[in-house]
């Protein structure tokens, strides 16, 4: 790949990009960033020649959609990357846009956090359960499911024919010490592992039907189950073969959940898309072998200007950044062609490793089922639309408050809101959280461990961060742009929590550094919520009812809490430190299992030098540093 830089930054009266010299750019596939007066991208393209699509953007802005000539207008540099082609160039498109998340390009989020059904295949004893949010290794995922009920109300049918545990570890680990199963094991909903009442390879083989059926592969299950049955009736053991007959029902029941919409050969997900002007609401089925195993709604903010085909692009682009829980489809099924389906196929078949078509249903049953798929994407809209309209405003008209309360030059994009927490002094941390655009920004939360301040002092410890935090963003402001921190932004509206004395702790800062022009301050006094901002003796009392004086709180409350979980944290980890740590060779992992195995710290005290080298996954010169360490020796 090869990179350019196009231009030197325009004068400063005139915050435009200027157009790259004739020739500089390639007629290739490519990626290119328009970057602002901070070195901050703000947007991500790509192109199949970067020379014919970078001059579109140097023309007069009134032939521009609105968006696109604001973005220009904002930017100050655009570069690019080279690459060898089209699918090279989508590919390194998203990477960037998930790397920098530019304001001017279209962002997708989840509506909400889905469920899935989570089976952890890498433990011993393989259990099934609820879980959201980032995937781990070592798990098999199903789903996503609308709801968590959903999942337990299945997992609780099938645990019968699948006795699996679906039980904690420690309760695991409570009832092998106990030498007794719980209560599932006696109501046949656990085949008891934990008491050695099935063998590995038995309880392996449940975990593998289990997963088997969650893939949508149920007919093998059924065909195994009636064999079973019919051997055991021929053997004349009729008790046997009537809760066989019972399982095959329970598992006959969970199937008819599974909502069949196609061929057992079908391996599709389903996209519908509703819109307005603003934002995009995508309902999205995964079917896989006939029948419905997931679903999933998204919410696209439209930043940039998209025709029906190039939205499709950024849905394809958000849906597929990771592979699906269920694999990837062998087709894609949406309400309009992208804007270029071959790249789009290429690319998806690439990540398939086999071929992905992507398809418009024209008529019979699947274009039954995308009219289905687009009539919850459009309930789902209606839904987020009604909560939009609340929260857009709110945040809108808060921001527009705080501007004309406290006399500031532009409505507070970014807001920046410090607090302390200490107990007598021990562990004292600092907190600051971000809001951008009346929103938390939780990627830019910031902890700091006071480091100069030993005695309880919160003035000096908020001098402390304070000074830290914005001395980060001076040095930055004179580095190059790929070498800027965490701290390369400024606030504009840094708040305090407390009165007087907290802010004119913040006001020394923001002089000594000569950023008092430049960073508008104000501190929130608990007590009457009352405003303070610099060299004004009277407190601003803005109205209490008003969104204003709420997002303060809002903000305020924020950095409390998380200054408290961190102290909390802090302290935890001081008061629970253990005799055993900081020994070297002996880790996490080493650790717990040696607490396991010998029965607790107690033990470990206990234990004799033959003991420890007795441990066959502990080396030896480990085991005498542990000996030496619980027993006084240097």
């Amino acid at each position: 790949m090869v990179k350019r830089r196009a231009s030197q930054p325009p004068p400063k009266l005139r915050p435009v990009v200027t157009r790259p010299p004739a020739g500089t750019i390639p007629d290739e596939p490519g990626s290119y960033q328009f970057k602002d007066k901070n070195g901050r991208v703000i947007y991500v393209g790509k192109a199949k020649s970067l020379r014919s699509r970078l001059s579109n953007y140097f023309q007069n802005p009134r032939n521009m959609h609105i968006r696109t000539a604001q973005m220009v207008a904002t930017a100050e540099t655009v570069e690019w990357i080279q690459v060898r082609n089209d699918v090279e160039a989508l590919m390194l498109e998203y990477n960037l846009i998930k790397e920098h998340r530019p304001r001017f390009n279209v962002r997708l989020v989840d509506d909400k956090s889905y469920p899935y059904l989570a089976v952890t295949v890498s433990d011993e004893w393989p259990r099934p359960r609820v879980m959201r949010g980032k995937r781990r290794k070592g798990t098999r995922y199903f789903g996503p499911y609308g709801h968590a009920y959903a999942i337990r109300e299945t997992l609780d049918q099938l645990l019968r024919t699948f006795p699996v545990r679906t039980c904690t570890d420690n309760k695991f680990d409570r009832h092998a010490k106990l030498g007794k199963p719980c209560l599932l094991f006696h109501i046949e909903k656990c085949s008891g592992p934990c008491v050695g009442e099935v063998d590995a390879e038995t309880y392996g083989t449940y975990v593998d039907d289990l997963c088997q059926f969650l893939e949508g592969d149920t007919e093998p299950v059924v065909e195994k189950l009636e064999s079973e049955m019919l051997v055991a009736a021929e053997e004349l053991e009729f008790e046997k073969a009537a809760r066989i007959r019972d399982r095959i029902a329970t598992v006959r029941k969970a199937v008819e959940k599974q909502q069949m919409v196609g061929d057992r050969t079908d391996n599709i997900d389903v996209v519908g898309i509703a819109e307005d002007e603003l934002e995009a609401s995508v309902f999205v089925l995964f079917v896989r072998k006939g029948r419905v195993t997931g679903r999933k709604s998204l919410i696209v903010d439209k930043v940039e200007d998209l025709n029906a085909g190039e939205m499709i692009d950024k849905v394809l682009e958000g849906l597929y950044d990771e592979e699906p829980v269920m694999g990837m489809p062998k087709t894609v099924l949406v309400p309009v062609e992208p804007s270029d389906t071959e790249l789009y196929q290429d690319w998806l078949s690439l990540l398939r490793g086999s071929k992905v078509a992507i398809r418009v249903p024209q008529r019979g049953d699947k274009r039954e089922l995308m009219a289905t798929v687009v009539r919850n994407a459009t309930e789902e809209f209606n839904r987020h639309r009604l909560k939009r309209a609340s929260d857009h405003n709110s945040r809108a008209k808060a921001l527009n408050e705080l501007q004309e309360w406290l006399g500031l030059p532009e409505s507070p994009l970014r807001i920046e809101c410090y607090d302390m927490s200490h107990l007598q002094g021990t562990d004292y941390v600092g907190s600051m959280v971000v809001v951008e655009d009346g929103m938390a920004n939780r990627r830019e939360y910031r902890r700091f461990k006071i480091k100069t301040v030993e005695q309880n002092d919160d003035f000096a410890a908020m001098e402390e961060v304070l000074r830290r935090r914005l001395t980060n963003y001076i040095e930055d402001q004179a580095k190059p742009v790929s070498e800027r921190g965490k701290f390369q932004y400024p606030p504009q509206l840094l708040v305090v929590d407390g009165g007087k004395g907290q802010l004119s702790s913040v006001v020394k800062v923001l002089e000594d550094l000569d950023l008092f022009d430049e960073i508008p301050v104000c501190s929130l006094a608990k007590q009457f919520e009352e405003v303070y901002v610099p060299y004004q003796s009277e407190p601003i009392r803005i109205p209490r009812q008003s969104e204003a004086l709420y997002l303060l709180q809002r903000i305020r409350d924020e950095s409390h809490r998380f200054a408290i979980s961190y102290h909390r944290q802090l302290r935890d980890k001081r008061m629970t430190k253990s005799i055993i740590d900081d020994i070297p060779g002996l880790g996490p992992t080493r650790k717990k299992r040696l607490l396991k195995e010998l029965g607790g710290i107690g033990k470990v005290k206990r234990a004799s030098l033959e003991e420890l080298t007795e441990l066959s996954w502990l080396p030896d010169p480990v085991a005498k540093a542990v000996y030496d360490k619980t027993h006084g020796h240097t």
